[in-house]
Order: structure tokens, then C-alpha cells, then sequence
């Protein structure tokens, strides 16, 4: 039995949702969801997840957990949101913690805790759960970060921001934690699954050329057309390529509203005794 799949695209932040059902029960899962945020007016709003849990009402489905690839550095979470209005847990692998270890600082998050608490239930490569009477496989594939997983469900795998589509590539991995070289055997290691094998991705933005957006593809697909890892392409040529391209990439609009956020499952900081909710942003004087 296959998995039923209906994906969400939010143009400002590039990223896919995904409501992931199994047919025979009705569970569902969310992976990825996205939390509306203005970064110039500081407003919030629900209205990305708003969508998801009025189509899930629609299809008489029950959301059960949401299903987090990574902590993510470009869009806030909605997953606090699913959770306060389904019931449902919130999932992340268990390097969550490494993450949490290494942010925790940079924004003097002192009551931030590094044990990934804040997640409901921690995952390890290769642990498996029930969706409904559907299985869902964990694989451990850092480099991007090194929390990052992805979900293997039937023909149906989850990889978050490992890959792109072929024709746009790979992850960057200079984020803190990140390393090219993990990140190219973390690749082959999806790339090692059967060729029919399909691949949804957290995020598009159009190589150049192509005038619309996508997010599915196959492992044979990559293995063949892919511009960064395609077969023949060894591991010391791309942590070359990986680690320019890297150095002439912008930081991500929202990384650090998004990061602060997202190390805690996607709460937003307590409200201050005035009753508004602050985020920090680090000001780093520049040399001279």
C-alpha cells in the first residue's frame, strides 16, 4: 500500500508541506509545515497551516503527528499550531540536540534546552513507526546539518533539503554543523535506493530556464540528470564544487528569526511582561 500525497507550496519562503495519508485508516502526517511570517512587520499567521487542516477536514483525515526533516533555517515552523489543534506529536531526528548545543549560544538562548525535549519524540537512523497500517523508515542524512532525516514511507521518501531537483542540485552545507563530504555520502546513500524510488523535496526555486515550480522527482532521475551528484560524480570533486558554491551564497532571509524558533520545535518565545513576543537578532560589528 502506497502512501497519498498532497503537497503545499508557499511561494515566499519556496518550501514544500506535505500531507502524507494513509488510505486504509485516515492518519495522516504532516511534514514540514510552514508558519506564516512577516520578517519587516514582525505578524505572524497561521494561514499556510490553515490550508492544510482544511483540506485534511475535507478528506476525513485524522493528523496524527507532524514530521519535522530538519530544523529549519528559512521558514518558521507550524508545527505548535498542528499540535495545539489536532492533538497531534511533533517528530525530529535525534541530532536535534547537537543542533540546539550549537545555537544555543549564538543567541544566548539560556533557557533553551538541549536535550530535545521541546520535541515530542526523537528518531534514530534506521527506527521505524506506524502511520495507520502504513511504515515509515528514518534515515539519518546529515551534511546539510547534522539533524537532518528523511522519511521513507512505501515508494514515497521525505528528503528535505538534502536534495534538490536535478536540475538545481544539492543542499548547502556551511550552515554551523554542516560538511560537504557528509553531505555527499549522505546523498549516495539515498541515491542507493531502488531507481523507481520517488523523492519529495522541502523546496524549489526554479533552475534557470524552467518556469515552473516542482518538488517530485526519483532517485533515477538524480542518478542520471542531477547538476551536482549524478553518477560519476566522485566525493572529492563535490565537496570542491559544494564549498565554492557555498561561498558565494547570501544567508537565508529568515535564518535567524528561524533558527531560534525552530531548535525549540517551532514555539515562539514567552511573552515578556508587556505582553509582546521578542526575537533576538545577533549584531556582529564589522572588522575593520
Amino acid at each position: 500500500m502506497q502512501p497519498v500525497i498532497e503537497a503545499f507550496f508557499d511561494e515566499p519562503t519556496n518550501t514544500v508541506t506535505y500531507l502524507v495519508a494513509d488510505p486504509a485508516t485516515g492518519d495522516a502526517a504532516v511534514i514540514d509545515p510552514v508558519h506564516d511570517y512577516d520578517p519587516a512587520s514582525g505578524e505572524v499567521d497561521s494561514t499556510s497551516v490553515d490550508q492544510v487542516l482544511a483540506r485534511a477536514e475535507a478528506r476525513g483525515l485524522r493528523i496524527v503527528m507532524v514530521l519535522e526533516t530538519h530544523a529549519h533555517a528559512d521558514h518558521l515552523s507550524g508545527a505548535p499550531l498542528i499540535k495545539a489543534r489536532t492533538g497531534a506529536w511533533i517528530g525530529i531526528g535525534e541530532h536535534i540536540r547537537d543542533v540546539q548545543k550549537i545555537f544555543r549560544p549564538v543567541f544566548n538562548l539560556t533557557d533553551l534546552k538541549t536535550d530535545g525535549s521541546d520535541f515530542d519524540r526523537l528518531f534514530g537512523d534506521g527506527e521505524r513507526f506506524a502511520l495507520g497500517e502504513l511504515e515509515v523508515e528514518v534515515l539519518h542524512v546529515p551534511g546539510h546539518t547534522p539533524a537532518d532525516i528523511a522519511y521513507r514511507i512505501g515508494d514515497a521518501v521525505f528528503v528535505g533539503d538534502t536534495l534538490f531537483m536535478p536540475d538545481y542540485g544539492t543542499a548547502r552545507a556551511d550552515f554551523p554543523g554542516g560538511d560537504a563530504r557528509t553531505l555527499y555520502r549522505s546523498i549516495r546513500k539515498l541515491l542507493a535506493l531502488p531507481d523507481e524510488t520517488r523523492l519529495f523535496l522541502c523546496h524549489d526555486y526554479k533552475a534557470p530556464g524552467r518556469e515552473d515550480y516542482r518538488w517530485e522527482t526519483t532517485v533515477g532521475a538524480q542518478r542520471r540528470d542531477s547538476v551536482h551528484v549524478h553518477d560519476g560524480v566522485s566525493e572529492d570533486a563535490f565537496v570542491v564544487m559544494r564549498e565554492a558554491r557555498d561561498a558565494t551564497l547570501a544567508v537565508p532571509k529568515l535564518l535567524l528569526p528561524a533558527i531560534q524558533v525552530n531548535v525549540r520545535a517551532g514555539q515562539l518565545p514567552e511573552a515578556e511582561d508587556n505582553g509582546v513576543r521578542y526575537l533576538r537578532i545577533p549584531v556582529k560589528p564589522r572588522a575593520a
